[in-house]
């Protein structure tokens, strides 16, 4: 299910439903999905244009007067270009707010490293208080969208292209353990599920899948780490991004941890989304070889890999 069209529908569907619900637009996605709701409820639906910065201002004010502000973008404008009102206005102030980004990492990767976001979640993890969230699927947009909206928290919520085969019954701060094995763990965050599965097929591991970065599941890491077995992040932005929440919970354990995800270089590549997979190393191919040099470091060629 297409991650921007859920969360399309269920904005639109939350203005309807919630007299306190107020989105804020810097013109992307107006024409797809919001037309009908800017001209019923103009009142709290608006336009900005291409401002992105004074979009989150907008909704800093909404949220002043007691609304429940949903403001969206694509994920470079949403998170970088306005980083400061996000930190700021938000962040600084507490205030709750919902920021949904479409298009990470590099959904729009024809249109150059102006379109790239592999940097969202890193950049948002580091404003105090905020939220992550990394849906894999469009029925997981909409649980955690409504999950969230209201809660007086500022969150992020990042979309992708890239969906999994199918959703699972998602809520902040929860994972599930999905497979279970003696070798070590793997945590997919997103949209990384499925290849996952698919890349660690044979292998004796166990599989945890998180929609949520900040809250994080601590409880159920714990429950699946064996001491001495590495723990693996696979994740849809930058490689290392999970790191300060996963190493967190298992600072007391004595494991080997490792990160599988975007590389931390500039992308030079213009093709589409699953090319650009393929090219960093995050096809399910490549990602079996990196699980495997993480679990096998001395048997690279051997039957594990």
């Amino acid at each position: 299910m297409d991650m921007r069209a859920a969360f399309g529908r269920t904005a639109a569907g939350l203005v309807y439903e919630d007299p306190r619900v107020a989105l804020v637009l810097a013109e992307i996605s107006v024409s797809a999905y919001f037309e009908e709701t800017i001209a019923r409820h103009p009142e709290r639906t608006v336009n900005i244009g291409i401002m992105e910065q004074t979009m989150v201002g907008v909704a800093a004010g909404f949220a002043m007067e007691g609304f429940y502000p949903i403001a969206h973008s694509l994920s470079p404008f949403m998170s970088e270009r306005p980083y400061e009102q996000l930190k700021l206005d938000f962040g600084y102030q507490g205030l709750g707010g919902t920021f949904v980004g479409s298009g990470g990492s590099y959904d729009y990767a024809a249109e150059g490293a102006t379109h790239h976001a592999a940097a969202d979640a890193t950049l948002m993890l580091a404003i105090p208080g905020m939220e992550v969230l990394v849906p894999g699927h469009g029925s997981e947009v909409e649980a955690l969208l409504r999950a969230t909206y209201a809660n007086d928290r500022p969150t992020y919520m990042r979309t992708s292209m890239a969906v999994n085969a199918h959703g699972f019954e998602v809520a902040p701060g929860r994972s599930e353990v999905l497979r279970r094995g003696a070798s070590g763990t793997l945590v997919a965050f997103g949209p990384m599920l499925s290849r996952t599965l698919e890349a660690c097929e044979g292998l004796d591991v166990n599989v945890l899948y998180s929609t949520s970065l900040r809250p994080f599941d601590a409880t159920a890491l714990a429950s699946v780490v064996d001491h001495g077995t590495p723990v693996i992040t696979i994740e849809p932005f930058y490689e290392g991004t999970a790191a300060m929440v996963v190493t967190e919970v298992l600072a007391h354990l004595p494991v080997r941890f490792a990160s599988v995800g975007v590389p931390r270089a500039f992308i030079h590549g213009y093709g589409t989304w699953s090319d650009l997979d393929a090219d960093v190393g995050l096809d399910a191919a490549s990602v079996r070889r990196r699980i495997s040099d993480a679990i096998y470091p001395n048997a690279r060629n051997g039957s594990a890999s």
